[in-house]
């Protein structure tokens, strides 16, 4: 058998060898973006789309770590510190939202009879529904692509309060890393 052999010319020698750890950054970001055609596409409730989706990199990572640690020793509440910390290790971080407002189905699944009665600050229970449905599309997207995420409350909760998305509600965050292991799971609580 008379084995062929092949040049490759020395100037696009480097060109030929493709290093992941350097490719990285932008395969998750692009894997970031079908998680937000995944939580877009997801079904809703009535057919509304008031979902907000928008995902954050680089420096905002870190604000969104430092407004989940500020609310967390605002309110006593621990895990806060843990998440925060967590967020540092996310390439991107996924926020998934919904405007204010009500589907005028007058359901009374928020508790309130009909939607005229419902405060303001209680939020639409299809609108809930449809946030969840929506973040359970995008973390399957992540589980399809391999990717290591965590469905967080508490920096969803700072997202919200930086206003990320803009001028939503029921906001949750979805850090996305990928690296040898899951560094959203298996955590110390802070004491």
């Amino acid at each position: 058998m008379v084995r062929k052999k092949y040049y490759i010319c020395p100037k696009h020698k480097q060109d030929m060898i493709l290093n992941e750890r350097t490719t990285r950054h932008e395969r998750v970001m692009e894997s970031v973006k079908q998680m937000m055609t995944a939580a877009r596409t997801a079904p809703k409730g009535k057919g509304m789309d008031i979902i907000e989706i928008s995902a954050v990199e680089g420096d905002e990572i870190r604000i969104l770590s430092d407004k989940t640690r500020q609310l967390g020793e605002e309110n006593g509440w621990a895990f806060f510190a843990r998440d925060a910390d967590n967020l540092l290790s996310a390439e991107a971080v996924v926020l998934i939202g919904t405007r204010p407002q009500t589907h005028a189905l007058n359901c009374s699944h928020c508790g309130f009879p009909v939607c005229a009665e419902k405060p303001a600050s209680i939020p639409c229970a299809v609108s809930a529904i449809d946030t969840g449905i929506a973040i359970g599309s995008a973390c399957a997207a992540a589980a399809d692509l391999r990717l290591d995420t965590r469905v967080m409350f508490s920096a969803g909760y700072a997202a919200q309060a930086l206003n990320w998305p803009e001028n939503c509600r029921l906001v949750f965050a979805i850090p996305v890393a990928a690296s040898s292991k899951n560094p959203f799971f298996d955590r110390k609580p802070k004491e």
